[in-house]
């Protein structure tokens, strides 16, 4: 297999095929970081099909069109939110979560919001040093509005450990 892989937006055919990406990429996470009743936590296809059809949902596609990857935008305190980003693990390593998370910045801009959010692990290389590397900064407690501290609340509560809440600023048209 080549390493010919197309990044753009989820089509109705692609949405049963996410949910097993989701629990693949899930498997990447230690234990201490990521219970293990949350690996087979999946999104619901009911989310992603609305997520779909309202254009906020991503995909990498191998070369024979099967989703290998997505991202998952939503709005958060008036931003852009990208609420999950995964790519399954025998795909990685190929630049295809840059990819999407170019799509979710573009998708962004012409919306003309001020930033992106997001939350994630602030040790693991793949998460926040690969954000870091992207643009984002880590947003001090003070920074972070109502929705957004809630979202953290309930991965707190949750038990995620050691997370944190990034933002990439926009330049709006």
């Amino acid at each position: 297999m080549t390493n010919r892989y197309t990044v753009g937006l989820a089509r109705p055919a692609d949405l049963e095929a996410l949910p097993g990406i989701e629990m693949a990429a899930a498997t990447l996470f230690p234990e201490e970081d990521l219970p293990p009743q949350r690996v087979s936590d999946t999104t619901p296809v009911s989310t992603f099909s609305e997520a779909q059809r309202q254009g906020r949902l991503w995909v990498a596609l191998d070369e024979e069109e099967r989703p290998v990857g997505f991202a998952l935008g939503r709005w958060v305190d008036g931003n852009v939110h990208l609420e999950e980003i995964d790519v399954a693990p025998d795909h990685g390593r190929r630049g295809l979560g840059a990819r999407l998370v170019e799509q979710v910045l573009s998708w962004a801009r012409a919306t003309d919001t001020r930033a992106v959010s997001l939350t994630t692990f602030e040790h693991l290389p793949w998460n926040a040093p690969f954000y870091r590397r992207m643009g984002f900064r880590v947003l001090d407690p003070g920074e972070i509005g109502p929705e957004l501290s809630a979202i953290c609340a309930e991965e707190a509560s949750q038990g995620l450990r050691r997370r944190v809440a990034m933002v990439h600023p926009l330049e709006c048209a």
